[in-house]
């Protein structure tokens, strides 16, 4: 069966570009992104990476743990990794999942036979600290992700896990956010002291509540 949102993200063990590797002990307490490519030696997953690589300080800021996949091996991806830091002007370390066996692919449903038989398409899985699944997004393999759009969401996953808000359309980190439809209007002054304006009795706005 399919992954779903709210699901144990399935453990594994597999080899890696940086040796052997369990999900559960690399992730430890914090949360993970795991993004399956194609091929190694592929153009689109070669920016992909390197992007990737670049904002891998943002994605330690958040407290999230990178790792990609393909179904080539370890040594493989050893050597890819070289082209791709020297291509895209990086330093790419985190790993990189070697799966031959295709064993992880099957678990998180990374390979679409009317796709491709054989090759993963561009599956994101964002991971909680609670080892549960927070988000699947799924790309063509013509179709290079936006990794700034995924920190967006990784910042608004992390926000709405803490607090009874929604983040709208577009939102970005620092602005205005939904109130819960579920907390009643006279009770949001307590929960949120910033202050609220509601739009209509539904969509309450409120300041971004963990920023000072």
């Amino acid at each position: 069966m399919a992954l779903r949102l709210g699901d144990f993200a399935p453990d594994f063990t597999a080899d890696s570009s940086a040796g052997q590797i369990n999900l559960y002990e690399y992730l430890g307490d914090s949360w993970g992104i795991l993004f399956s490519h194609p091929a190694d030696y592929t153009p689109v997953c070669t920016t992909e990476l390197g992007a990737a690589s670049k904002l891998k300080g943002e994605f330690d800021k958040r407290n999230v743990k990178m790792l990609a996949l393909s179904v080539d091996g370890a040594e493989s991806h050893r050597s890819w990794i070289k082209d791709i830091n020297e291509t895209q002007n990086t330093s790419v370390d985190f790993p990189i999942i070697a799966d031959e066996d295709k064993k992880v692919s099957e678990l998180y449903d990374m390979i679409h036979p009317n796709s491709s038989e054989s090759f993963t398409v561009r599956s994101v899985f964002i991971i909680g600290n609670d080892k549960k699944v927070k988000l699947i997004i799924t790309y063509p393999a013509s179709t290079g992700r936006n990794f700034v759009e995924l920190l967006r969401v990784i910042d608004s996953l992390q926000l709405t896990a803490n607090y009874s808000v929604a983040t709208p359309a577009d939102w970005k980190n620092g602005e205005d956010v939904v109130v819960s439809p579920a907390i009643k209007t006279e009770d949001i002054p307590s929960k949120f002291p910033k202050g609220f304006k509601e739009i209509k009795p539904y969509l309450r706005m409120t300041p971004q509540p963990d920023l000072k």
